[in-house]
């Protein structure tokens, strides 16, 4: 479904990712897991169109999207739910879910968007709830909560995740990794996941790759990768040495 081929990203001088090949076929989650600063976000923004590579092809359906505008690769079925969830803050909650479907609003789909409108609700109770207050007096779970509702609302057959538990509570942690759980397993949707909280997303994924500086250093089935020493060492908390 989404395939990168030795894709470079530069800003200015820096050279942000290095000749990065990927791939996540339909159905699958898929790990991008690293530290701070290894691009990870930079690897997001380039699919989703944000950021143009300096080399390298992107490829979405077997079709190119390198040099793709990012409405055109949404209306493709690819949406992208940024780190840090970036909310409009003053609109209503249903705003910005609505928002979410501006690729495909017309008034020939306003019924069919007005039932995904509801089909989020029924996903997200507490959104439903608050549909007429502003999103930014929402908690910062409920926010992660209508940013991945936002991105559903364009029919996506895949999601971009960035961070999606960062500055949140451990119980609201579980119920977001519950719910990509659960969209792959109802509606068969695929998950291309960036995340620090390693241990947390390699138990849900399919497989995972390991990007460090840029580059990929370690792709594998998620099981083998929480199982792989190095990855222990530097992404799961634990000083094997010592333990042995």
């Amino acid at each position: 479904m989404l395939r990168l081929k030795n894709v470079d990203v530069h800003y200015g001088k820096v050279h942000a990712v290095r000749r990065a090949s990927l791939h996540v076929r339909p159905g699958e989650v898929v790990a991008l897991i690293g530290g701070n600063g290894a691009g990870k976000t930079t690897l997001l923004t380039t699919i989703s169109g944000l950021v143009r590579p300096s080399g390298g092809e992107v490829l979405f359906m077997d079709a190119p999207i390198t040099r793709s505008a990012p409405e055109r690769i949404v209306r493709a079925g690819l949406s992208h739910v940024p780190e840090g969830r970036h909310v409009f803050k003053p609109m209503s909650v249903e705003d910005n879910l609505l928002l979410g479907s501006y690729s495909r609003y017309s008034m020939q789909t306003r019924p069919r968007v007005q039932e995904d409108l509801e089909d989020v609700f029924a996903l997200f109770p507490v959104l439903g709830e608050r549909r007429s207050q502003a999103a930014g007096t929402l908690s910062g779970g409920e926010q992660q909560m209508l940013a991945i509702g936002r991105a559903l609302m364009s029919r996506p057959a895949m999601l971009l995740l960035d961070e999606p538990s960062m500055g949140l509570a451990p119980q609201v942690v579980r119920d977001i990794f519950k719910l990509i759980v659960r969209l792959k397993a109802e509606r068969g949707l695929t998950v291309l996941l960036v995340e620090q909280n390693a241990r947390a997303a390699l138990k849900i994924a399919d497989r995972g790759y390991v990007l460090e500086t840029g580059r990929i250093v370690l792709q594998g089935p998620a099981d083998e990768l929480l199982e792989n020493r190095d990855v222990q060492r530097a992404y799961l908390g634990r000083d094997l040495d010592r333990e042995e």
